[in-house]
């Protein structure tokens, strides 16, 4: 077994990376890196982030990613994933050994996505506790949606790249002024989502009131997927999601982010989908509960594990 650190990774390895990351998907039913990890092996991303590549046997056997060190204050951030042809055999713990190391003393922060219990029990082990949760709720598009109702002043189009993109990075910044990875969007951050295959601005909702930018829907369609192992299984569906919703915060209050959750929904209806998804901070109390009234539930959970949270 060796480990080797990279800045960027080669073409090779993105491959190589993405493979792991959909063999363990179809294990464990989850996806075992984010969005923003993909992106960053598809397509480069930080060279300040650091990739860990674990080699047994001439293959690759585990994966993890740690985040540049200008991060939030409580400290990096981190996600691993073991191959499952080569789990039991103490690969996890000796990725998360060789993320403490490069962190150089730096707090680390570990995603688990899906809370599943390897991941657990792994965290328990090496003293990391639950510090922050994520909820993934869901709703289905088959059943009876409200009409969005916009405040008087207010009007919606789409989004025009080329165009549109500092405004909302600037509304983007002061929507999610406290969020730790959100409220941190770049210029390259929304221009490798405009790069991607799902991206299409007609999903991309602008809310203005007086020519301003005081709001916006940015939904998503996850393609249909192939079916996982078993004689019963299914393939999966075409799912929706509430990708990025955001209102500046002079306009909480006016039921501007209700117009526009309803907005989204309806669109990603008439596209045919069956199911719409989201991600919410367990902490935000506020949403959870909008959420909750427009018919969402809680659907799976991804935890933060971080130590003497």
């Amino acid at each position: 077994m060796r480990i080797t650190v990279r800045g960027k990774i080669s073409s090779a390895e993105a491959r190589a990376v993405l493979l792991l990351a959909d063999a363990a998907t179809a294990e464990d039913g989850v996806a075992p890196l984010s969005e923003q990890i993909v992106l960053h092996v598809r397509h480069g991303g930080d060279p300040a982030a650091r990739n860990l590549l674990l080699w047994h046997g001439g293959e690759l056997a585990g994966f993890a990613h740690l985040d540049a060190a200008d991060g939030p204050p409580e400290g990096r951030s981190g996600e691993l994933v073991v191959h499952p042809a080569h789990r039991g055999h103490g690969l996890g713990r000796a990725l998360l050994q060789a993320i403490t190391a490069e962190a150089g003393g730096e707090p680390v922060r570990l995603w688990a996505h899906g809370d599943l219990p390897a991941a657990a029990a792994l965290a328990a082990s090496t003293g990391l506790s639950r510090a922050r949760a994520l909820w993934r709720m869901t709703r289905s598009l088959r059943v009876p949606l409200a009409e969005p109702r916009l405040a008087p002043g207010v009007s919606v189009r789409t989004f025009v790249p080329g165009q549109d993109e500092p405004d909302w990075l600037t509304l983007n910044g002061r929507a999610f002024a406290d969020h730790p990875e959100q409220g941190r969007w770049t210029r390259e951050d929304i221009g490798l989502r405009e790069s991607e295959p799902w991206f299409d601005p007609a999903g991309f909702f602008l809310a203005e009131r007086g020519g301003r930018l005081v709001g916006f829907h940015w939904t998503k369609i996850h393609p249909a997927g192939p079916a996982p192992a078993g004689p019963r299984a299914r393939g999966r569906a075409p799912v929706g999601e509430v990708y990025v919703l955001g209102v500046d915060p002079a306009e909480q209050g006016t039921g501007l982010g209700r117009a526009l959750t309803l907005l989204g929904l309806h669109y990603l209806r008439d596209r045919g989908l069956g199911e719409v998804m989201l991600y919410v901070d367990e902490s935000n109390v506020a949403a959870i509960k909008l959420y909750e009234s427009m018919g969402f539930s809680r659907a799976a959970t991804d935890v933060m594990y971080g130590r003497g949270t």
